[in-house]
């Protein structure tokens, strides 16, 4: 019988605290059960085994960058829900680098991950709409806004940055350049 109050989503909760303290190559079973107060067999009543907890990672990371794009985007439009969504996703990988990281790449292309993945894009393309990109052009502007806020986020949450101009500045630049890469708004 599983143990009281331990559940999916305890395991998977324990998963992203051992991930954000101790990085995404310290995930293994063992801690996990360590963390949770059981034995590591015990944690295959809620998950698979140590690639069903990754996966579970996956998604939990990727609906709560999707939370916090939309959280951004919401009530704005055009231009400033693109900076807000942008600002939101540095937020985020600059406060989770670990979770972050943990995050699938490609999670579209995976069956238990895509839905997340969508849910991302969704958000993405609702606040690119007012441009009225065709399917082509929202690809590669959307892949354009990752490379920007993926590579910024990435770097600085490194600590890649060592010289001493304003990162904020840097990063609105680069929204800047983005938005000046988008046809004119209708």
């Amino acid at each position: 019988m599983p143990r009281a109050g331990l559940s999916t989503q305890a395991v998977v909760q324990a998963a992203v605290e051992v991930i954000d303290e101790h990085g995404v190559d310290a995930l293994t079973l063992a801690a996990v059960a360590a963390r949770c107060g059981v034995a590591a067999p015990s944690l295959y009543k809620h998950v698979g085994g140590l690639a069903e907890l990754k996966t579970q990672v996956g998604v939990r990371v990727l609906n709560e960058l999707a939370d916090r794009f939309a959280a951004a985007a919401i009530g704005r439009s055009g231009t400033d829900a693109i900076t807000a969504l942008m600002h939101a996703y540095r937020q985020y990988v600059v406060a989770h680098p670990a979770r972050y990281a943990a995050m699938p790449v490609d999670p579209l292309h995976h069956p238990e991950l895509a839905a997340a993945g969508i849910r991302q894009l969704e958000v993405i393309q609702a606040a690119l709409r007012p441009w009225r990109l065709d399917p082509a052009g929202q690809v590669h502007t959307i892949r354009k806004l990752r490379v920007i806020a993926h590579g910024f986020a990435s770097l600085e949450s490194a600590g890649g940055f060592g010289l001493p101009e304003d990162l904020d500045e840097t990063y609105q630049q680069l929204i800047a350049t983005f938005l000046d890469s988008l046809p004119a708004h209708p």
